[in-house]
């Protein structure tokens, strides 16, 4: 029999109510079909990063779970989600109701039109690091594990991440 595959999303919202989007979006999460085992690390607030007009801190947070649906058919549901809090794309790196990005899935490394995995950025933001951590040091498949990835990234100990008040980091 097939076993289910380990998946990291990364949940991130800075326009609306963020903790209520995010909220909502784990509920969604936990009850897809041929899912299960849904585990959610703490929320964090980061600056918006790589953003060229001013806009409010996001809440960010990493949620694992196990499932049988394929990468496509996950990531079909990352989106309509998306769409559900009525996710815009007016441009680049906009404020989000809600952001799903499918992190890693398994150890798959694989590259179309509509998705990389694992995630090509994942390495590089300590906003998903440290949420990730929380849950596991989990392999980045190609690259390092998730602990050692967020102590090459520079300039760390200068960045602010607070789970909800507290700055950590």
């Amino acid at each position: 029999m097939k076993s289910p595959v380990r998946v990291y999303i990364g949940l991130g919202s800075n326009h609306g109510d963020s903790h209520r989007h995010l909220e909502r979006a784990i509920t969604q999460l936990a009850t897809l079909p041929q899912t299960q085992r849904i585990v959610q690390a703490r929320f964090y607030r980061a600056a918006p990063q790589g953003v060229t007009r001013r806009q409010p801190p996001y809440l960010n947070t990493v949620v694992a779970l196990d499932t049988f649906l394929s990468v496509n058919e996950l990531f079909a549901v990352l989106r309509r989600i998306e769409r559900e809090h009525r996710r815009a794309r007016p441009y680049p790196n906009a404020p989000r109701t809600l952001d799903l990005d499918l992190l890693l899935y398994g150890n798959r490394i694989s590259r179309s039109r509509r998705i990389t995995l694992p995630h090509p950025r994942l390495h590089l933001r300590p906003f998903v690091l440290i949420p990730l951590l929380e849950l596991e040091n989990a392999l980045i498949p190609g690259k390092e594990r998730a602990e050692k990835a967020l102590s090459r990234i520079s300039g760390i100990r200068g960045q602010r991440l607070r789970i909800r008040d507290q700055i950590v980091a």
